[in-house]
């Protein structure tokens, strides 16, 4: 299994916005993934896990967007199940998924208890399940940004002038990845850069770490990812820098955060928000958790924090 961190963060500006404090398609299943994680509570065909074998303990199944290598995440949400397991006192499964919207679509129909969505798809699903709280980001998901790579036979130089890329091959990563398409797209359009006017069209790699791929390899001029990942693939030595140069960082944004759905709360309680607030926040400094997800703490949040992302997800028609 790849000893890779799990990761994402982060400008060329002031764009953070306020927090504050409580929580709140393909139903394709990796289920090698499943196995991995070391859970042998199966998914019920109704959504949801099933209880232990006791029927004492309570089930929460938990998922994320497939932003980074799927091994790379079994190992992060894997990790987080078993703390989640000991310390909340529940039979805790991480079900992985095939695409960012397969993520939405489960947890709007309960299959996916509570899922560590970006902003955008965050917003998404809390539109489409009533009833979903907004719970705990990490503290650097309150000021995230993006960093926008260019292969190096571009002979392009670190700059804040993104009409350069214009011209290049580009690529995002995937359609609905906040920090990956959403807010770079704005971004470029706050520089009179037609996110959609690359020659031929934009690419949509999938993932961050395809988008690095495929801008180290030439198959895209250029590229635009999470700058968290960015960071740690050039901190383990998986970026070649004399293929893949950093170009430009976008401004500030919120980005990735714990969505709770509303049947996991009728089913464990009403207090289950607050457990889970407790449980996040409560991570010691230095906590393995803390390690993987690549932050120092998490912090609450409210759904007040991404209306700058759902309007410019209504904006390039990614929200109707």
């Amino acid at each position: 299994m790849s000893s890779r961190r799990a990761v994402r963060s982060g400008g060329f500006g002031e764009h953070a916005l306020s927090r504050r404090s409580l929580l709140a398609g393909s139903a394709a299943v990796l289920a090698a993934g499943l196995a991995a994680c070391g859970r042998d509570s199966p998914v019920s065909s109704s959504g949801g896990s099933a209880g232990s074998s006791s029927g004492t303990r309570g089930s929460l199944t938990i998922g994320a967007i497939p932003d980074q290598d799927p091994e790379v995440l079994q190992r992060l949400f894997g990790t987080l199940a078993d703390s989640m397991s000991e310390a909340l006192d529940l039979d805790v499964t991480y079900q992985p998924v095939t695409d960012y919207g397969a993520a939405v679509s489960l947890f709007r129909t309960g299959d996916l208890d509570l899922v560590w969505f970006g902003g955008l798809t965050g917003v998404q699903a809390r539109l489409q399940t009533l009833g979903a709280e907004p719970v705990a980001q990490r503290d650097i998901d309150e000021s995230f940004t993006s960093v926008f790579i260019v292969n190096a036979d571009t002979g392009l130089t670190p700059a804040d002038d993104l009409t350069p890329l214009a011209d290049l091959r580009f690529t995002y990563g995937s359609e609905t990845s906040t920090s990956g398409r959403l807010m770079p797209a704005y971004f470029l359009s706050e520089q009179a850069v037609d996110p959609e006017g690359f020659p031929a069209g934009p690419g949509f790699s999938g993932s961050h770490d395809a988008t690095i791929s495929l801008v180290a390899s030439g198959s895209y001029q250029a590229g635009v990812l999470n700058e968290q990942v960015w960071a740690a693939r050039l901190e383990d030595g998986t970026v070649d820098p004399a293929a893949v140069v950093q170009y430009a960082r976008t401004p500030e944004y919120h980005d990735y955060h714990w969505l709770a759905g509303p049947q996991a709360v009728e089913r464990l309680g009403a207090d289950l928000p607050d457990r889970l607030l407790e449980y996040f926040t409560g991570l010691p400094a230095g906590d393995e958790v803390l390690e993987l997800f690549g932050a120092g703490a998490f912090i609450p949040t409210e759904a007040a924090n991404y209306d700058q992302i759902e309007a410019v997800g209504r904006d390039l028609g990614l929200i109707s």
